[in-house]
């Protein structure tokens, strides 16, 4: 049996503080968590915007032990070595998922670059300079905050690079992908 679904409150997270801070203008969103499928695209579809407008961030090391972040497309897979090139390191791999908390701050489905626990360089996939509005995690499961890219590459103070994979098809369920 699932536990029951939860919505997040509209109360003000660290993240949305800080872009109190700096004068940003963004929209709060809350949406119901289904703890056993926190997908982008499952957040998007909640929250109304399409997978490629959703941007979700991911916590990587390098071969040397430095943490960045990559903030890729809902409907996107992270490919590694090109965050490696954009970084100018030669290896990089997602953080394990147990390091996660301890060094941004945030659990699984809620993490953000914005107000995080240690400022670890940002890498932005450049399609988020397509939209007027992207949504990205406001720190809490649940809870989206929508706003222009160029604030939030502002915010973050992101490197814009090539960082996803060219399926189109990644990060959809199996069923939904097209024939391999």
């Amino acid at each position: 049996m699932r536990p029951p679904a939860k919505t997040a409150s509209l109360s003000k997270t660290n993240a949305a503080r800080y872009l109190d801070t700096l004068g940003i203008r963004y929209e709060l969103r809350a949406y119901e968590v289904d703890p056993n499928d926190l997908s982008a695209i499952t957040v998007a579809h909640k929250v109304g915007l399409p997978a490629e407008q959703v941007f979700k961030t991911l916590l990587t090391r390098t071969h040397d032990g430095e943490h960045l972040f990559a903030v890729t497309p809902g409907n996107s897979e992270l490919d590694l070595k090109k965050l490696a090139a954009a970084a100018g390191t030669r290896k990089v791999e997602l953080a394990a998922l147990k390091d996660v908390e301890p060094l941004t701050g945030y659990i699984r489905g809620g993490v953000t670059v914005l107000a995080a626990k240690k400022p670890f360089p940002a890498f932005a996939d450049e399609t988020i300079e397509l939209f007027d509005v992207i949504s990205v995690s406001a720190g809490q499961r649940g809870l989206q905050l929508l706003l222009a890219p160029q604030d939030y590459l502002r915010a973050t103070s992101a490197a814009v690079a090539d960082l996803t994979k060219a399926d189109t098809d990644a990060g959809l369920p199996k069923h939904l992908q097209g024939p391999a």
